[in-house]
């Protein structure tokens, strides 16, 4: 969330940042809501101001026996003045808060201008896609020959959009979850989560899903839970309403969890395959950082998520998204994409956002300098570390050999029990 009186001081910049994301909002009915609420203050501050006064004077003519009782019934109908003023108010204020929970973060001065993603930044591109003497086949047409994914009888057990893994392939889903997540712990410095698969709806204001994006999230009938859309929510949320020791900085965690998403809007879109499911895995990073850090951590943040493609071997390219391609909370995004050779072209795989104070605004999640009184809102970070579904989609689209096996990549040899292929035999 922006704080108020930011977008009171900056309301044309603020107007423009989010022109720049291909949005609008109602800022005439913002500036009067202010003003109102700025007005209400003084009245009741008049009030109450008035009440004190003749509170006092109340006293000293009952210490001196005068009849106070005129007094007296004014004094109520200031409190009554007093109550009927707060109500509205708070009415003003609910007002004021709801629509600043619909304005988006503030994009960085470095993030490129534009309105999709035609107008992203590519930063590098890393690997050679490989080239094939055979007619290469898509990731769904492997795992179905291979009988590793069964996309029938997922749809059977549930729907549409839901994937089914079988035999080596529920293995190399394993594999690659345990993989990423000891890669994180033991050279990235981060500490491993379980969190619930549940949230709450505060926890879903907080990191900004909530209350514009509801339509993307599935809702528990008869409680006010959802299912996560990303171990983000759960991970942003440890701290909030707390007051973090600035010693305790950067807090870097990650964790598995499955991501459960209706993919509102995407009707059409990815219908085959595992790009695009209601139900997927992912290993998470979440960070809490100081404001001058914040952004040499999105830095390192990046670096962690590229070194699961490093070793697995797969082509991938970074790029920084556009003003109008970022997400709602962020205000500086890296996406990187993995080259799959079955659709020409590379594919996201993660994401790494620095949401700057923005979440943490709406979480109140803060922290406390050395001998410093006053806490301060703490920066957070979040990026995918990886995809699981979309990395073991690309692994058989790039690792898949003319007689229809795969190779395991060596990083994940171990993790297979030492099985270094997926063929007919042992699948």
């Amino acid at each position: 969330m922006l704080e108020i009186k930011y977008v009171r001081e900056n309301i044309d910049m603020v107007k423009k940042a989010l022109e720049s994301r291909g949005g609008k909002a109602d800022f005439d009915t913002f500036i009067e809501l202010e003003k109102k609420r700025r007005e209400l203050l003084q009245e009741i501050e008049g009030l109450r101001h008035k009440r004190n006064t003749v509170s006092d004077e109340i006293a000293q003519m009952k210490k001196s026996g005068e009849n106070a009782e005129s007094r007296i019934i004014e004094m109520r109908q200031v409190s009554e003045n007093i109550k009927s003023i707060d109500r509205v108010l708070s009415e003003t204020e609910e007002s004021i808060n709801i629509f600043m929970t619909t304005l988006p973060n503030i994009p960085h001065t470095d993030v490129p201008y534009g309105l999709s993603e035609d107008d992203n930044r590519l930063e590098k591109q890393v690997g050679t896609p490989a080239t094939f003497d055979f007619e290469v086949k898509a990731h769904w047409d492997i795992g179905e020959e291979l009988g590793i994914l069964d996309f029938a009888r997922a749809t059977k057990i549930t729907g549409a959009r839901f994937p089914l893994y079988m035999g080596s392939g529920a293995r190399l889903e394993r594999a690659l979850i345990n993989f990423m997540l000891d890669i994180h712990i033991n050279e990235h410095g981060f500490t491993e989560v379980l969190p619930p698969f549940m949230v709450n709806r505060k926890s879903l204001t907080g990191t900004g899903q909530l209350p514009k994006f509801e339509e993307d999230l599935f809702k528990v009938e008869g409680w006010d839970y959802f299912m996560i859309p990303t171990s983000e929510v759960p991970m942003t949320n440890i701290y909030a309403e707390e007051i973090i020791p600035e010693s305790m900085l950067p807090i870097r965690f990650t964790a598995y969890t499955p991501c459960f998403r209706s993919e509102a809007g995407s009707h059409g879109r990815d219908t085959r395959g595992l790009i695009r499911q209601h139900q997927f895995n992912k290993v998470e990073m979440v960070k809490y950082a100081t404001p001058e850090t914040s952004f040499d951590e999105l830095e390192s943040m990046l670096a962690s998520a590229e070194t699961i493609l490093e070793r697995l071997g797969l082509p991938y390219q970074v790029i920084t998204l556009c003003t109008g391609d970022m997400g709602f909370s962020a205000t500086k995004t890296y996406d990187i994409e993995v080259w799959m050779p079955a659709q020409n072209k590379y594919r996201e795989i993660s994401s790494c956002s620095n949401c700057g104070d923005f979440q943490a605004r709406r979480a109140g999640i803060k922290f406390r300098r050395e001998g410093a009184k006053k806490p301060e809102f703490a920066h957070t970070l979040n990026g995918s570390g990886l995809a699981v579904g979309r990395c073991f989609a690309a692994i058989l689209e790039n690792y898949q050999q003319s007689d229809g096996s795969v190779k395991i990549p060596d990083a994940l040899i171990p993790y297979m029990g030492g099985q270094e292929s997926i063929n007919h035999e042992n699948r």
